[in-house]
């Protein structure tokens, strides 16, 4: 399973502002079952971003 157009440009964007503000980000995968992407930065920051391209905090 690969990811969206819509996933791939919003993880850059994301990854893109978290670099932005010195933020580390230790994972990006792709979820298999729901086909979303996760990614995990910080101390806390946990993403997800669905099939269409939003995106939400978790």
């Amino acid at each position: 399973m690969l990811p969206t157009a819509e996933q791939g440009i919003m993880c850059i964007i994301l990854c893109q502002s978290l670099t932005n503000t010195f933020t580390p980000i230790f994972i990006v995968r792709l979820d298999e079952r729901t086909g979303n992407l996760f990614i995990l930065a910080g101390d806390d920051i946990q993403i997800e971003i669905y099939k269409n391209g939003l995106w939400r905090f978790l």
